[in-house]
């Protein structure tokens, strides 16, 4: 039997708390090289969009994997809709179908919200700006607030009236241009479809961070070249992101992983400028989907169905 959990469904059973445990415990337990490397296969489509595929989702000590499928399509809403199966390690039964962009959403802001947590400044008060307020950005902020206080929150988007309904949520205000964002902001969090760069380094300043989750696809980039050799670039994983080519080698210092393990120091100085650009990871798919499918197991949640009957 399979159980199908939805958009609904993944909203009763997830909370930031718990999957931001299960994010932190994935980036600690998982090193580099590791035995079988997460893929990430993409493909344009005869349409206005992209399907892309990332599998296997494995972490140690869950005897389960996920094999995700996407479709991208920008000026959609939602921009992504799939589907993500969850299997047993032991026989291959399909034991969950979950909205993917759900979990998506989810895994990706509350990781991003981990990175910034650990590489952002100290500062009491800092202002948190947001750039593209979308359902990434939402747990963006939902995830950072769980870490940490924060002062203001500075809301950008080409879409006034989504900018408006985040800033609303939160407590913020809604800025004009993501020049003006990185102006009022001390963290800046992106998270858009840009192809062309949105920041450049003379439009921030010394101690700024900033969290691009727009390096995922080959042709996006929200923040210039300058920036990001003046800074310190952390990524989830240098593999998957070199294979994307939104960042090259040399572009890369460090990874989240070994920040959060302590085998990289991270940002020891205030006043350089940081940023996480991360690409998004199988196992992390695997850590919220097992979080999900556990809690659903245990309360009854969604409907089980037999696919092969």
């Amino acid at each position: 039997m399979t159980r199908l959990l939805t958009r609904s469904d993944l909203g009763a059973l997830l909370e930031p708390s718990a999957c931001l445990a299960a994010l932190r415990a994935g980036f600690l337990a998982v090193g580099a090289p590791v035995a079988i490397p997460g893929q990430r296969v993409r493909t344009d489509l005869p349409f206005p969009g992209t399907a892309t595929a990332l599998l296997p989702g494995l972490l140690p000590g869950i005897e389960a994997y996920t094999v995700k499928v996407n479709a991208k399509f920008p000026d959609a809403r939602p921009a992504l809709r799939g589907v993500l199966c969850l299997h047993s390690g032991t026989d291959g039964e399909l034991l969950a179908l979950l909205d993917s962009a759900t979990v998506t959403a989810w895994r990706t802001g509350l990781a991003a919200a981990l990175g910034t947590d650990a590489l952002a400044g100290s500062a009491e008060g800092a202002v948190v700006g947001v750039i593209g307020a979308g359902a990434q950005a939402e747990l963006m902020v939902r995830g950072l607030g769980a870490l940490r206080p924060y002062g203001e929150l500075v809301v950008h988007d080409t879409d006034l009236d989504r900018a408006a309904e985040l800033a609303a949520r939160h407590g913020g205000r809604v800025l004009g241009s993501p020049k003006e964002i990185a102006a009022a902001a001390d963290i800046v969090l992106l998270a858009t479809w840009s192809r062309t760069p949105l920041l450049s380094l003379a439009d921030t300043r010394e101690g700024h961070h900033l969290t691009s989750l727009g390096a995922d696809e080959p042709g996006k980039r929200e923040l210039a070249a300058d920036l990001l050799d003046a800074a310190l670039v952390v990524v989830d994983d240098r593999q998957l992101v070199e294979s994307v080519g939104t960042l090259t080698p040399p572009d890369i210092d460090t990874t989240l992983g070994d920040v959060l393990r302590g085998d990289h120091p991270g940002r020891i100085d205030a006043g350089a400028r940081s940023v996480y650009a991360p690409v998004g990871l199988p196992w992390q798919d695997l850590a919220l989907a097992w979080l999900a499918y556990e809690r659903a197991e245990r309360d009854g949640v969604g409907r089980r169905v037999d696919l092969l009957g």
